[in-house]
């Protein structure tokens, strides 16, 4: 510092004492109003960010929404298209599963055509037909040799149970009829005469009809039997006294009922001296009716043969030759012709008892028909 500033420096000292006070004022009140200034500026700046931040939570809660719902539809378009694409999966799973069953449909019927033409059907109506060939062939046989040991045991009375025969088929020949006529009163089944019998075969129709007996005795009916068998089986007894034809009913196992019928109705009137004689032009068919009267009347086997109550042929000649030693020797025979015999021969009409099945042409029988 220099000699001449030192004075300076004195005499502004010296001069600034009310100066420097009257500046403190000024400044103080500067100051607060700088202040305040200051403030108020952050006030307005925390107020605009304020503001701010409120325009950006409602712009990033605009924006939330909007992805929330454009995600929403997405998912939504998503599952629809899931769901149209399942179900066209579905619909075409569907038209192939009808076409697959459709074609095994048709394979089905060609094949069953097949088999009704080719060996595979065939061998089944050829195994029917051996069943029933060897049905018959067995009841032949046991037959044969029940024939064979009654010979044995009787060959006495053999030659005298003969001679009838000659006249039986004289006058056959002569076509007089003598026996028909002598025994039609001894069995007269019209509702006029034998009362008692009339009654006694009605009452046991409806006892067949109403009250079936399933586990019966032997040679009594065990089978169902509906309003229409027993009308076929009233109009043989009363309308036809026991001789004649009646319509048949479109199978061979219903004929067979009827017939069964018939056969147990007139064992109750007149007991072992009941012989029924079947005719059918067929092993096979005679096979359907041992069958089929097994079931119907209980019988076995051993009740098939020549000297027992039934008794199968499929020619009339040795049937009627049988029904004429039956006659003979005080039996009662009972001729039953199938519904194949398109000819009934004059040698069976003698009889006093005979029932026939005439075809329905409309309904032919069945020829397998089975229990």
């Amino acid at each position: 510092m220099t000699a001449d500033e030192l004075p300076k420096s004195e005499s502004f000292m010296a001069a600034t004492p009310r100066a420097t006070g009257e500046t403190t004022t000024a400044s103080g009140m500067a100051d607060s109003s700088s202040l305040k200034s200051d403030w108020s500026t952050r006030i307005e700046g925390l107020k605009q960010q304020e503001a701010d931040l409120k325009r950006s939570i409602a712009d990033l809660q605009t924006t939330y929404n909007r992805l929330t719902q454009d995600q929403f539809q997405k998912v939504q378009s998503d599952l629809r298209r899931m769901v149209e694409q399942g179900t066209v999966e579905l619909e075409q799973r569907k038209r192939t599963l009808h076409s697959e069953i459709e074609k095994l449909e048709r394979r089905q019927e060609r094949i069953q055509a097949e088999m009704k033409t080719t060996f595979a059907g065939a061998s089944q109506d050829l195994a029917m037909r051996v069943q029933g060939f060897k049905d018959y062939l067995v009841g032949s046989l046991q037959d044969l040799t029940m024939a064979a040991e009654q010979l044995n045991m009787a060959p006495g009375p053999a030659p005298q149970a003969l001679p009838p025969e000659p006249e039986v088929i004289q006058t056959g020949n002569r076509r007089p009829r003598p026996q028909p006529e002598a025994a039609a009163p001894t069995l007269g089944f019209a509702p006029s005469t034998f009362q008692d019998q009339t009654e006694r075969v009605r009452s046991l129709l409806d006892q067949y009809r109403m009250r079936p007996d399933y586990y019966g005795p032997v040679w009594q009916l065990r089978r169902t039997f509906e309003p229409i068998h027993a009308e076929r089986v009233s109009n043989w007894f009363f309308a036809q006294g026991g001789r004649g034809a009646v319509k048949s009913m479109g199978s061979r196992l219903q004929n067979v009922l009827v017939a069964s019928a018939a056969i147990s109705i007139l064992f109750t009137l007149y007991g072992p001296r009941l012989r029924t004689l079947v005719l059918s032009n067929s092993p096979e068919r005679l096979g359907e009716w041992r069958r089929g009267l097994q079931d119907c009347l209980g019988i076995s086997r051993a009740d098939f043969g020549t000297g027992q109550g039934m008794m199968l042929f499929d020619a009339p000649e040795p049937l009627a030759q049988r029904a004429e030693r039956i006659t003979a020797e005080g039996g009662l025979p009972l001729i039953v012709v199938d519904e194949a015999e398109s000819v009934i021969s004059l040698a069976l009409l003698q009889f006093p008892l005979w029932l026939a099945f005439a075809p329905d042409p409309v309904n032919p029988v069945s020829e397998y028909d089975y229990y």
